[in-house]
């Protein structure tokens, strides 16, 4: 599985209304949940915050990749969002987050969730590609960016 077959238009938010951690997660979970990805939302929600509870999926650049294996999952799927400005994350550089990627994967595709973060990961090292990303205004443009990357 790669990053451009599972990347989906209707899973991107640009811009994510969230201003706090736990509302841009619930958001990223409520895309996943509309487009009927999801078998058990409080299950999902449970299994992220756990996750995060075991240190914050905030990274360095403005990129956080919340992230959780979970049953309440039909399959892994992938959901973006992009917050202007960033939001406080509890980031490793201790910066604001404004690019959201949210990987969920059944325990039974736990390959699967590690090719997704190894991915994003290659596709974040640019500084300059995370600048253009951060500025996308819309759903449109983050899927362009990522098709031609």
């Amino acid at each position: 599985m790669t990053l451009l077959e599972i990347i989906d238009q209707d899973l991107i938010k640009v811009p994510l209304e969230g201003n706090t951690k736990n509302e841009v997660i619930e958001e990223l979970v409520d895309l996943l949940e509309k487009k009927g990805c999801l078998d058990d939302r409080a299950d999902v929600l449970s299994q992220v915050y756990a996750r995060e509870a075991m240190g914050s999926t905030g990274l360095e650049k403005g990129i956080a990749i919340p992230h959780a294996k979970s049953t309440g999952v039909k399959s892994t799927v992938l959901a973006v969002g992009i917050k202007p400005g960033g939001i406080d994350f509890n980031a490793l550089d201790g910066n604001p987050s404004s690019i959201f990627f949210m990987i969920l994967a059944p325990p039974s595709q736990s390959a699967q969730h590690i090719e997704i973060l190894s991915e994003i990961a290659k596709a974040t090292t640019s500084a300059a590609f995370c600048r253009v990303l951060s500025a996308s205004r819309n759903a449109e443009e983050v899927l362009e960016l990522f098709n031609e990357e």
